[in-house]
């Protein structure tokens, strides 16, 4: 195997520099606490905000504007607040009682700028310079801010029981405006609440069946194949017949005659549908179709048999070694630690700065917005009187010092180092399941032969012999890949630009990388297989697995298409299996548990969850059994070609691929194709 320590020492080194880097400069209190307006920590310990832990906006209608998609910052004042408010009230309806209910105006005016305790004040000035919100509403806390407190009844939204408000400038607005408003600032509010134990359940039924499925595939590919071939030929078949009979049914009729080319283009495709022209062409395609599938059926029968019995051979492996299709459980716990030290990283490195102020005001009439500005001297600027209402506010955090001038190579190394991490636990986990698979391949009699702990076993030899061939394939594959992100991030800078042949050959480039980073994941997948079963270095089992390949091309042609339709089928057939299960539980139309089901306004949220959820649960399993199938495969065509069937030197097949093969393949020279 290649040696490891220069993989691993370049990967350490990037990783200490770009955690020194941030975790010196970075602060991790700008994610925990909100920010207000002045860059002020809510709720943070030893400041005068220690008790007030909420961030309150004043106008949280400004939330739904597309500049806070734009510059991630809501347009509007934000304040630390110790509570949030719980009533409808308006600042013109508090400054109009403020003598008569001074308990009205001293509730409201802890939502006002601290120190801020004149009523008299005119209306329009306060809301001009933003001295006090012009409404609050009944709030709750989420993720320490204050949104709206939602509710619905009867498929009605309301706030506090109330479809419609004040907005404190003379309209009165629908709650729906509040809920886009939210919606855009924290889309997480706009989804209730389902309990963990409904989202389990479905993730339970869907590891189930998808352990039944491989189980039965050992039974049922063959069947599942053939059933899917024969329903295409009569698709295909029924197509050409109603071709015909359009085709034959328009002849006669006034033209119908013409061609494509005498009526020219037409928005109305249903035009075309009028020419005999048109049917005459779809009837040659699908009869073309028709007859390549048929022949290659033909051509290609004994390798769609080989294909199926692989893949029924790998059942029966899975069945022999079940602890492999617990394995992906590992790779996503290694995973989940490479996006926990990438994500840390990037949120030091992003928060390695100072705050940085704009001015907040009309941006058609103020020619200084979102200008920077200096909050202890802003009052004593003319912006104030040139743009009446301005605000000097806290936008984000940053600087001019050298090091903030390099935070994005900073970022762009800590992206290449989750890249390589990344791949090198999915690397891990392929060689892992490719060495306990052969174990299964390779002994003579099966199951007595395999060995005890065959994937642990198969473990340990990755992590002590092949951990220098397992990176340095990681390595390559995190370069292309990076050289991908790097092109989008260009392509996302230079897509307002007129050059025509800039975009052109950005989109070549990206194209390129594409195709290159397909055929390294295919390279690199074959590599770790054959690393497993001889333990040679990276490039010469790469070499050795692409040249394997290619004597083999037919055969893995057939068996890539063949597996990739019945895994397809699987996964489709329990997220969508599932997926129905979830719709009629959580629209309880489940009559036996429909007392157990929550009751949702919005019960496609928590569908699309179960149905995601148990795409990539069933996507986890049948990654073994892809990686199985194509363990076998590799060593199904070592074993032809380094056996004669003789018995000095066995096949180590099973029986069936044996029947299959028959006499005329029992020589290795009969291997290729």
């Amino acid at each position: 195997p290649l040696p490891i320590h220069c993989q691993v020492q370049t990967c350490n080194m990037l990783k200490t520099m770009c955690m020194f880097a941030a975790w010196v400069h970075g602060d991790p209190r700008k994610v925990i606490y909100p920010t207000d307006s002045y860059g002020q920590f809510c709720g943070q310990k030893d400041t005068p905000n220690e008790n007030k832990t909420i961030l309150f906006y004043f106008n949280i209608l400004k939330c739904a504007s597309p500049v806070v998609l734009i510059n991630l910052q809501c347009p509007t004042t934000q304040l630390c607040v110790s509570k949030c408010p719980d009533r409808f009230v308006t600042y013109i309806d508090v400054q109009a009682s403020y003598r008569y209910k001074p308990d009205q105006w001293n509730y409201f005016k802890q939502f006002c700028k601290p120190g801020f305790n004149s009523p008299r004040k005119s209306v329009a000035q306060v809301l001009r310079d933003e001295d006090c919100p012009s409404m609050i509403i009944p709030s709750r806390p989420f993720l320490k801010r204050c949104f709206p407190d939602f509710s619905t009844k009867n498929g009605v939204l309301t706030v506090a029981n109330q479809t419609t408000f004040k907005d404190g400038r003379g309209k009165t607005r629908n709650v729906t405006d509040l809920r886009e408003a939210a919606c855009k600032k924290e889309s997480h509010t706009c989804f209730p609440c389902v309990s963990v134990s409904c989202l389990s359940s479905g993730l339970f039924i869907a590891m189930i069946v998808s352990l039944l499925f491989l189980v039965l595939l050992r039974f049922t590919a063959g069947v599942l194949f053939w059933i899917f071939i024969f329903g295409v030929i009569g698709i295909i078949g029924y197509g050409i017949w109603h071709c015909y009979w359009e085709y034959d049914h328009l002849k006669g009729i006034p033209g119908s005659d013409l061609t494509v080319y005498d009526i020219g283009f037409q928005t109305d495709f249903r035009v075309y549908l009028q020419l005999r022209q048109t049917w005459l062409a779809f009837m040659v395609i699908l009869c073309g179709a028709e007859v390549i599938i048929i022949l290659m059926l033909i051509f290609l029968r004994n390798r769609i048999r080989i294909a199926i019995a692989l893949l029924q051979e790998g059942s029966r492996a899975i069945g022999y070694i079940m602890s492999t299709l617990f394995y992906p459980i590992v790779t996503f716990i290694l995973i989940a630690v490479c996006i926990s030290y990438w994500a840390v990283t990037a949120v030091f490195l992003a928060t390695s700065g100072e705050p940085v102020y704009k001015v907040m005001a009309n941006q058609t009439l103020c020619k200084y917005a979102n200008l920077t500005c200096d909050p202890e001297t802003f009052n004593t600027t003319n912006v104030t009187k040139l743009c009446p209402g301005a605000q000097c506010t806290f936008a984000f955090y940053g600087g001019e010092s050298l090091y903030h001038k390099y935070i994005f190579i900073f970022q762009l190394a800590n992206a290449f180092v989750f890249l390589w991490l990344v791949n090198f636990a999915i690397a891990l986990g392929q060689c892992t399941l490719a060495g306990a698979f052969a174990s299964y391949y390779w002994a003579s009699r099966k199951p007595a032969d395999i060995p005890l702990w065959p994937l642990f076993s198969s473990f340990g030899r990755a992590i002590r012999y092949h951990t220098g061939s397992l990176a340095f394939g990681a390595l390559i594959l995190a370069i292309v890949q990076l050289i991908r992100v790097i092109l989008e991030y260009l392509d996302h800078k230079l897509k307002g630009t007129q050059n025509s042949f800039t975009r052109f050959l950005l989109c070549c480039l990206k194209c390129c990388f594409w195709c290159l980073e397909k055929f390294l994941k295919f390279i690199n997948r074959n590599a770790y297989i054959m690393i497993a079963i001889y333990g040679k270095n990276f490039c010469t089992s790469a070499k050795e697995a692409f040249f394997l390949l290619m004597r083999n091309v037919v055969r893995v042609a057939v068996l890539d298409k063949v597996t990739d339709f019945l895994l397809f089928l699987g996964k489709i057939l329990v997220a969508g299996g599932v997926g129905v299960l979830a719709f009629f539980f959580f629209t309880q139309k489940i009559p036996v548990i429909a007392q157990e089901a929550p009751t949702l306004n919005y019960y496609w949220v928590p569908l699309l969850t179960v149905i995601i959820g148990s795409y990539l649960v069933a996507h986890g399993f049948f990654s073994v059994y892809a990686m199985c199938v194509d363990t076998l495969f590799l060593c199904f065509c070592e074993d032809l070609e380094r056996n004669d069937g003789s018995t000095a030197k066995p096949y180590f097949m099973s029986a069936s691929l044996h029947r299959i093969l028959g006499k005329k393949e029992l020589s290795p020279k009969k291997a290729v194709g």
